[in-house]
Order: structure tokens, then sequence, then C-alpha cells
């Protein structure tokens, strides 16, 4: 079974992605920041990342950067969400190897459509 880390400070968005994407049949691992997202890679890389940009300790850009820099760590799909919708900031988490992303709030549609064009189903 493919795993997906949810990553995400808010308790409500990690279970909503857990519902749509235990439909979508992934194995979900939750994580609450950036730091703690690491830590779960180190022990396993998942296929899939769902990923906050604004969190407490470690952000989404911050933990993009080392995910990268990990052996491997190229190899999981992001696909990062965000309240942001300027073109600056999204280019700014395309450049630092976000595979795609998704506006919040979002919908199983949303996620399942996302996560076709990154291959992931």
């Amino acid at each position: 079974m493919r795993t997906c880390l949810v990553v995400d400070d808010s308790s409500v968005i990690r279970k909503v992605a857990r519902r749509i994407l235990e439909g979508l049949d992934f194995q979900i691992i939750e994580a609450e920041d950036g730091e703690k997202a690491l830590e779960a890679c180190k022990r396993g890389l998942p296929d899939a990342i769902l990923l906050d940009w604004n969190m407490p300790i470690m952000d989404g850009y911050e933990f993009l950067g080392n995910l990268r820099r990990m052996p491997g760590g190229d190899a999981p799909k992001v696909v990062f969400c965000t309240t942001e919708n300027d073109v600056a900031h999204i280019a700014r988490a395309l450049h630092a190897g976000a595979n795609e992303y998704i506006m919040k709030p979002f919908d199983k549609d949303i996620v399942t459509a996302k996560f076709q064009e990154v291959g992931l189903i």
C-alpha cells in the first residue's frame, strides 16, 4: 500500500486529508509540523507528502529543503497546501521542490486531480 505523510498544524485539516486519502487507498502518517515530518521521513520515506506551508517550529519551505537534501529525498511526490494564492508564493514552493500545489480549503475531487497529475493515482 502506498503511504502519504500529511503535514499540517491543524488537526481538522489532517483529519479531512486522512479521510480523503484513505479513500484513495493510501496509508496515512501524520505530522503537525515540519520537524516531526522530517523525523517521520528519516524513519522511512513516504510515496507522497501533502504539505502545509505555514506551520510553527519548521514551515513547509524549510521542511521541503531538508527533505530534498536527504538520500532518496527526491523520490516522494510533494503536493503543498496553502491559503496563499499569489504567483510568487507558488513559484517559490515549486522552485523549492514541490511537485504540485492545492489551495485550502480542498475536497476529494481537488486532491484526486492533483494526485493524478503527479502520477500517484
